[in-house]
């Protein structure tokens, strides 16, 4: 049986689960707050559950190790994205206990982030991360969160809308340094993500058949991946290849750094000067790989197929990066213009606009 008791002006409560005994503050001077209290205990004990006081002493510090952890055991590739949408919710929910963590809780972190300056699409990745760790919290043995609130999602615009025409990309290529242009006519013609460009070494390569492989597990989607080499990226390799035999070390990628040896970096300054001198406007380097999707669907590749030289895992991924552009949709009018004035029937001069038709009728 339970049992109520003050210590100074402070109801505390008494109960037992398995014979095991827990006393919990009320924190209420009422006599009335307590008996609820300890109603509600015995009832979650009564079915099996868990008493409350063992999910407040779960703080969101223990919660947010225990998702860390589990990025870094499974060796997951947006560890980095994870710590960074860890370190901003600490800076809001750091010493909260869990039980605290409510909706109107999560709203008000919402709206301190919008007031910040930060885009829908980050707040989301950070609330997408607070929702993984409260349910991995309650699926643990025993569970250290009872209940998982209602978290609110913020809308996003997921069209990408960065791309480049094939004379802004030459234009941008003429500037770049010369270990550079090889490595960005190669994503502007895969759609390859920079970091598997960077990380490409030489044993994925067979010059003599023209292929290029990412083996499983190598790629940001684990997935493996085969792209043949056109005549372009042919002559490209080739002379990659033999720079890399100029040099007194042997370098292991395919587009070492301006040492010629080691892996490239962080080439944004580089980058960002070339987008000026081409004075095609801010780019970024992802631009080419949405690119390089519009590129093949134009060209008639599958998208099936485009999808996998890309490396875009599902279609609505894709789809975000399939861009239609202005000339797309002048191009479309065109050609279905030119449709209808071939379709049985039409006479020659027959098809004007309405403002031509409206006059004749005027002039009449």
């Amino acid at each position: 049986m339970g049992m109520i008791y003050t210590r100074g002006n402070i109801y505390w409560i008494k109960y037992y689960r398995n014979g095991k005994p827990y006393r919990e503050s009320t924190r209420s001077k009422k006599e009335a707050d307590a008996k609820r209290l300890l109603k509600k205990r015995e009832g979650e004990i009564s079915e099996g559950k868990l008493p409350g006081v063992y999910f407040d002493r779960v703080k969101f510090d223990e919660l947010a190790e225990d998702f860390l952890r589990d990025y870094r055991v499974n060796q997951k590739k947006s560890l980095s994205r994870a710590e960074r949408s860890v370190r901003r919710l600490k800076d809001h929910f750091s010493g909260w206990r869990i039980p605290s963590i409510t909706t109107p809780a999560i709203e008000a972190y919402i709206e301190d982030r919008i007031k910040s300056g930060a885009a829908n699409a980050t707040i989301n990745r950070e609330l997408s991360a607070l929702k993984r760790m409260l349910n991995l919290g309650a699926r643990q043995t025993p569970p250290k969160v009872d209940r998982v609130p209602y978290i609110p999602m913020l809308k996003e615009n997921n069209v990408r809308k960065g791309f480049f025409e094939h004379g802004d990309f030459l234009a941008l290529r003429d500037n770049l340094p010369d270990y550079l242009t090889g490595f960005a006519t190669f994503a502007y013609k895969t759609g390859w993500r920079v970091s598997e460009i960077a990380g490409l070494t030489w044993k994925q390569v067979d010059l003599q058949q023209g292929i290029v492989r990412l083996e499983v597990g190598e790629s940001k989607n684990n997935e493996g991946r085969t792209v043949y080499l056109d005549a372009e990226l042919k002559d490209i390799f080739k002379s990659q290849k033999v720079k890399r035999g100029e040099g007194a070390k042997v370098s292991l990628y395919v587009f070492p750094g301006t040492d010629g040896i080691s892996k490239i970096r962080d080439f944004r300054g580089v980058w960002k000067a070339a987008c000026k001198d081409a004075v095609i406007g801010k780019r970024l380097f992802h631009d080419l790989r949405r690119t390089a999707v519009r590129n093949m669907v134009r060209a008639g590749v599958p998208e099936r197929v485009a999808m996998m030289i890309s490396g875009h895992k599902t279609r609505s991924v894709f789809d975000r990066y399939n861009i239609v552009s202005e000339k797309d949709l002048m191009n479309a009018t065109q050609t279905l213009e030119t449709y209808i004035k071939s379709q049985p029937g039409t006479v020659a001069g027959t098809i004007i606009s309405f403002n031509e038709k409206k006059r004749s009728s005027i002039d009449a």
